[in-house]
């Protein structure tokens, strides 16, 4: 069973680059054992112009049939017909995608510490497979192949005996892929392709195929023309399979359609809540408010400062009107959770690209916070001791600088209206203060004033008529560069140089 994978380059991008995308030497002949046998990769050619690796794997029948599903569980024909001969060890087939899988596990995750901005660019490929099973011909081959990207599918029928050609062809095809392509992405096609044009996998097909099916077809199954037919092949027409990877991929569609992530799409039941009307938390309600500052702001770049689990930079990503939203928090655990809940690992390039989470401390200035449009601290400044406010009013306001800054913080006035608070405590246990609206209104006036911003204050909540609104928000704007004394600017400049 025979495999060769193929590239160009030149002297300043070698065609030997592959070998780091394979992460399998060319100078070097390699052995893996896989559950069938084992699994050689060598290079049958390898210079700046052109580099080839090949996969040769040698399947030991014996333990083929050790290891199969066997007959009472819906073994496959050829299996059915002769344990011991059959075309296994020729013809690829779910055989060879196991052992890709296994041999070149890093590169079918796209993944290449050396290399990797190879690893995400398109590759010249040119894919060889010299015999290949085809239920459905040369016809189906150029079916599941061509939607993908190859510019060149070449699926050449192979004679049942070129000694008798009125005999006809045989059920096998040598196929030529040409084209360019990121590698993983090949990888992962022929992972999937490879038994479904067998149509007779080697091992029984449990739930977790599943799974594996849609890792592997992320980016092309969902919209491919033959979606049904590969599915309810690779899961061995399994059809409680079947439908609940038809079910996945059609929420896969819909949710890249609209440029979102699956769960947001698929959450139009939640079991634990009733129809009825409920108060809407007053964290909904701080965070719509911030949504209406940040529109009526025009801001397009937005920090969120002290993003904690990442609950406004979740609400954020979900407007398009924020083409670049950044989280920074002191906290790794926050942010570990805060990717948690964004699904950063499974967002689509274009989502991937409008977010990041970076660690960070408001107590001193950044360089990296400086040219954003907005900038949000929702109940932040109450978790900081009062002699160090200063120096987060000096990071945000007079280094970074941003057009607007959003503050909330909770009014102690209302506390009296929490019945489950009790007297004289603050709302958290890390709140260092808790002021009341004269006292904020008072410290966003002179930081206003003293850094070249106005300032207005917004309601959060029901605005009690004796004790006010249970969160208050100053919205400031910036207006013109205030005056600095030569030394803030010194200090300015070397705090930059220490960042």
């Amino acid at each position: 069973m025979f495999m060769t994978i193929s590239t160009t380059g030149t002297d300043l991008r070698p065609a030997t680059d592959l070998g780091f995308l394979l992460h399998k030497h060319p100078e070097k002949a390699q052995a893996y054992k896989t559950s069938h046998g084992t699994a050689h990769v060598f290079y049958p050619e390898a210079t700046a112009e052109r580099c080839t690796a090949a996969l040769l794997l040698e399947v030991d029948p014996v333990a083929l049939v050790r290891r199969s599903k066997g007959k009472d569980r819906g073994s496959s024909p050829d299996s059915a017909l002769a344990q011991y001969v059959n075309d296994r060890p020729y013809a690829a087939s779910s055989l060879l995608a196991v052992a890709l899988s296994t041999v070149f596990r890093t590169a079918l995750q796209g993944l290449c510490k050396a290399l990797p901005e190879r690893a995400e660019s398109p590759l010249p490929l040119r894919i060889e497979l010299p015999a290949l099973p085809a239920r459905g011909g040369a016809e189906l081959v150029t079916k599941l192949f061509a939607p993908l990207g190859w510019t060149s599918v070449e699926a050449e029928p192979v004679l049942l005996d070129e000694e008798f050609p009125q005999w006809g062809d045989s059920r096998y095809v040598q196929l030529v892929l040409e084209g360019e392509l990121r590698l993983a992405e090949a990888l992962r096609q022929l992972y999937v392709l490879l038994p479904v044009l067998d149509d007779a996998k080697h091992y029984w097909v449990a739930p977790d195929e599943v799974d594996k099916l849609l890792r592997a077809g992320e980016g092309w199954l969902a919209e491919h023309p033959e979606q049904k037919l590969i599915t309810s092949r690779y899961l061995s027409r399994r059809w409680g399979l079947t439908r609940q990877a038809m079910e996945r991929l059609e929420l896969v569609r819909l949710a890249e359609a609209d440029d979102l992530v699956v769960e947001d799409v698929d959450n139009a039941v939640d079991e634990s809540a009733d129809t009825e009307d409920k108060p809407v938390p007053l964290a909904v309600q701080r965070r719509d408010a911030i949504l209406a500052a940040l529109g009526g702001s025009g801001a397009g770049r937005v920090l969120d400062l002290g993003c904690g689990q990442g609950q406004l930079v979740q609400a954020l990503l979900k407007d398009v009107r924020f083409t670049e939203i950044v989280g920074v928090d002191v906290s790794m655990r926050a942010l570990t959770i805060a990717s948690r809940r964004l699904h950063l690992d499974k967002l689509g390039e274009r989502q991937a690209a409008r977010v990041k989470l970076m660690q960070g401390s408001l107590a001193y200035t950044d360089k990296r916070l400086k040219g954003y449009d907005a900038a949000v601290l929702s109940e932040v400044i109450e978790h900081i001791d009062l002699p160090r406010l200063p120096a987060l009013e000096y990071a945000v306001f007079g280094s970074a600088r941003p057009r607007t800054v959003l503050v909330t913080t909770p009014n102690v006035e209302y506390n009296v209206r929490w019945e489950s608070l009790p007297a004289g405590h603050v709302r958290h246990g890390d709140h260092r203060f808790e002021w009341t609206r004269e006292e904020f209104r008072t410290w966003a006036a002179a930081v206003a004033e003293r850094h070249g911003y106005t300032v207005e204050f917004v309601s959060v909540g029901p605005d009690d008529p004796e004790v006010g609104p249970p969160t208050q928000m100053a919205v400031f704007s910036r207006t013109a560069e205030p005056e600095r004394s030569s030394r803030a600017r010194t200090s300015d400049s070397k705090e930059e140089k220490a960042a």
